[in-house]
């Protein structure tokens, strides 16, 4: 079925940190993985994978790397598992494990895809979000959860995204593997510190079609459609553009119990979007932001180890994920995992392989 067995690549050894998966391999194998911070934590991140197309299973580890070896996070990865929790399964939607994690977290990170967690679970995030403490949201997590379970009150798992980060699925706005994005910055916009040292972002994921942001929303950037997955192409002319959809944003989000908090959000963020170091680094900057801490004036954003991330795109083959086998252990300090794109997918040569 692939043409390249998945490597773990020990690459890289990182002398000044260690991995702690809560102590033994089951905590790894139950879907959690743990990078601590050397010496006193900047704060406690928990960042959610779980998404059938856009390889948060990738992104998400190699995010925490940053955070916790260059930026001094407690960072905790959730994984989305398979029924039996013996593997890395994207497709289950009830997979995530280890919600409870965000009883002691002070940010999280999300980039689910309609997910739906049991009600147990859900009373963890409905926990985080009562308490007003701030979230990143990435691509797919405008509409992370799905179902007509609630948060309590209003919040539902159907309109999370529009409640808590300012947006619900609206639509493909540019051509789906065909037409790139690349970041426009807005004029009032381009002294916020979340900008800083940003201004290159070109991502091969499409531009999403974004409606429901209100005056009380900070747009950062909008999202010109490009011709092709190219980063050099040109932006597409016409009405297309005319206006540029919002690609980052600030949204003031009231929660279940009436807390006020604050969400971060970018319609971009495919495991391949995070070859832009302004991008990682925009990320980067939302967290510090977040969690009112001083921005840097350029966040040190480059890979732990390297990052060798797959094309997105949908993978209905039932046995793939199990063939595969893929472990939260795989995605350690020192390692790589590389795997082919799913069948399908273009050619996207602006990546580093190895």
């Amino acid at each position: 079925m692939m043409s390249r067995t998945l490597a773990s690549l020990c690459l890289l050894f990182v002398p000044l940190i260690s991995v702690s998966l809560f102590g033994d391999r089951a905590a790894a194998e139950s879907g959690v993985l743990h990078f601590p911070a050397k010496g006193d934590s900047a704060g406690k991140i928990v960042l959610v994978s779980g998404d059938e197309e856009y390889r948060t299973e990738e992104s998400m580890p190699m995010l925490a790397k940053i955070l916790s070896v260059k930026h001094g996070f407690d960072c905790t990865v959730l994984f989305s598992m398979s029924a039996d929790g013996s593997y890395i399964d994207p497709n289950n939607q009830r997979g995530v494990v280890g919600w409870d994690a965000l009883d002691e977290a002070d940010l999280m990170i999300i980039g689910t895809r309609f997910r739906s967690p049991s009600q147990s679970q859900a009373a963890h995030i409905t926990q985080f979000i009562d308490a007003g403490k701030p979230l990143i949201g990435i691509r797919t997590a405008t509409h992370a959860f799905n179902g007509k379970q609630s948060f309590g009150g209003e919040v539902t798992y159907s309109n999370f995204g529009r409640k808590i980060l300012g947006e619900q699925w609206v639509s493909h706005h540019g051509q789906h593997k065909r037409q790139g994005a690349r970041a426009v910055i807005v004029d009032q916009a381009k002294d916020h510190p979340i900008l800083n040292s940003v201004s290159d972002i070109f991502v091969p994921s499409d531009v999403y079609g974004v409606t429901h942001l209100t005056d009380q929303d900070t747009i950062l950037l909008r999202g010109a459609v490009t011709e092709s997955l190219d980063p050099k192409s040109a932006n597409v002319e016409g009405p297309k553009n005319d206006p540029m959809q919002p690609l980052a944003w600030l949204h003031p989000y009231v929660s279940p119990a009436g807390t006020k908090g604050q969400a971060f959000c970018t319609t971009t963020g495919a495991s391949v979007d995070l070859v832009s170091e302004d991008l990682r680094r925009m990320l980067v900057n939302a967290t510090y932001y977040l969690l009112d801490k001083q921005v840097p004036e350029k966040a040190d954003v480059a890979y732990v180890d390297p990052y060798y991330p797959t094309f997105y795109g949908f993978i209905n083959d039932a046995a793939y994920w199990k063939e595969l086998n893929l472990q939260p252990s795989d995605f350690a300090l020192g390692k790589s995992p590389l795997r082919d794109d799913p069948k399908g997918s273009p050619e996207w040569p602006f990546r580093d392989r190895p």
